[in-house]
């Protein structure tokens, strides 16, 4: 199931076909989910079981965490694709390398995009366990993306729907999960913020920090999908945690926070299958 096709859009059409002519029912839903957050979805039923790296001719991800797999299958009634999760810049990848995910997962027909991170909380008021919904980000990166086939040079006012995320925040609300609505800031890596960096941050606005997802939501947004974003906090960030951070402590920590947000997301895509027709793709 090797695609070797060279441009980032070929190889993304590759993989669709691919997908489509083993699952031929499209997807509603693409999920990308963050270090250490593989077993959010554990109960799912799979109709299709691959490698990103094979599906998509990319090179697999070298952080741990990260399984690099894609499943096209059902979970709580929703048709969804899943990336357990993502390759990074601080890998070396480019913007369009990165979000060939987001592209494949367009061209499939999805028309709703849900990412999820393992993040350092700067708001204090998050404890390690809580989740937060993503109400808006800031690009950190010092990149930006088009994805291939378009051409739009932006975003508009809002990258994350508020439909959607009023639904993620209500479905964790009835779960019993300690949930906030936050601005996520993503940058490059693979650095750990300094204590000075993480009160600019908060002066900045920003609640939750990490290294992922604000390419994807741009990404998504410019492809017309209706983007949602869930952090899940995995710990406090340098400067409100005493102690010294790792990537350890971070999977580790979305691993205990992880029925969190499976918990959370079952509500949210329940809910989502109701209202399925109501999500069609922005323009």
């Amino acid at each position: 199931m090797t695609v070797t096709t060279e441009s980032p859009l070929a190889r993304a059409e590759a993989a669709a076909r691919v997908i489509s002519s083993k699952v031929p029912v499209r997807p509603t839903v693409a999920l990308i989910l963050g270090s250490g957050l593989a077993g959010v979805v554990d109960a799912i039923q799979a109709d299709l079981q691959t490698s990103t790296a094979e599906l998509l001719g990319s090179p697999s991800t070298s952080v741990a965490g990260h399984s690099g797999k894609v499943i096209v299958g059902r979970l709580s009634g929703v048709r969804l694709v899943v990336f357990l999760g993502r390759i990074h810049l601080y890998e070396g990848h480019s913007p369009e390398e990165q979000t060939l995910p987001v592209s494949l997962s367009s061209l499939l027909g999805a028309s709703v995009l849900l990412l999820t991170n393992a993040s350092g909380g700067i708001n204090p008021d998050m404890v390690p366990g809580d989740l937060m919904v993503i109400s808006d980000q800031i690009n950190l990166t010092g990149r930006t993306v088009i994805p291939p086939g378009t051409n739009l040079p932006g975003v508009g006012r809002d990258v994350y729907d508020r439909t959607l995320a009023d639904l993620l925040e209500n479905a964790a609300t009835a779960s019993g999960v300690r949930v906030h609505r936050g601005v996520y800031a993503g940058g490059l890596g693979p650095s750990y913020e300094t204590a000075a960096e993480i009160r600019m941050l908060r002066r900045m606005g920003a609640d939750a920090v990490g290294m992922s997802t604000v390419l994807e939501a741009i990404a998504g947004r410019r492809l017309g999908m209706r983007v949602a974003g869930v952090s899940v906090i995995t710990n406090l960030a340098t400067g409100i945690s005493s102690g010294k951070l790792s990537h350890d402590e971070v999977t580790a920590g979305a691993a205990s926070a992880g029925a969190n947000l499976k918990a959370g997301l079952a509500g949210f895509l329940s809910e989502l299958g109701a209202l399925e027709i109501q999500m069609p793709r922005m323009k």
